[in-house]
């Protein structure tokens, strides 16, 4: 059997006034797994909890980004997670705060014949 990639999810996160890049990562993937339900596993006789899934998220200031929290997310299977530059931050008018925009994409991968 080989890995094959099987579906591709796109998310975006805010975190409006806190510019925490963990929060507005986890609000991406969220937004990317959450509009959607995943029954390819099922349809090819395979547990959902098989699928492989790797996380990239674009983010302000990724070096901040937990990834395990990103992780958390996931509601089956395995994943990883890579964190680039990338998103927004967009500051107030007194420049004392930001809203932090985050991108993220989930490939879905399975084992199959």
């Amino acid at each position: 059997m080989a890995l094959k990639r099987m579906v591709l999810e796109i998310g975006m996160g805010t975190d409006i006034r806190g510019i925490d890049p963990t929060k507005a990562a986890v609000r991406a993937l969220r937004d990317a797994l959450w509009h959607n339900s995943l029954g390819v596993a099922a349809a090819l006789g395979l547990d959902t909890d098989s699928m492989q899934v790797e996380v990239t998220i674009g983010v302000p200031h990724p070096e901040q980004v937990d990834k395990a929290q990103v992780l958390a997310i996931l509601p089956h299977g395995t994943g990883t997670v890579t964190v680039v530059e990338g998103g927004l931050e967009i500051p107030n008018d007194e420049g004392t705060n930001a809203t932090l925009i985050a991108s993220a994409a989930a490939v879905v991968w399975l084992d199959v014949p």
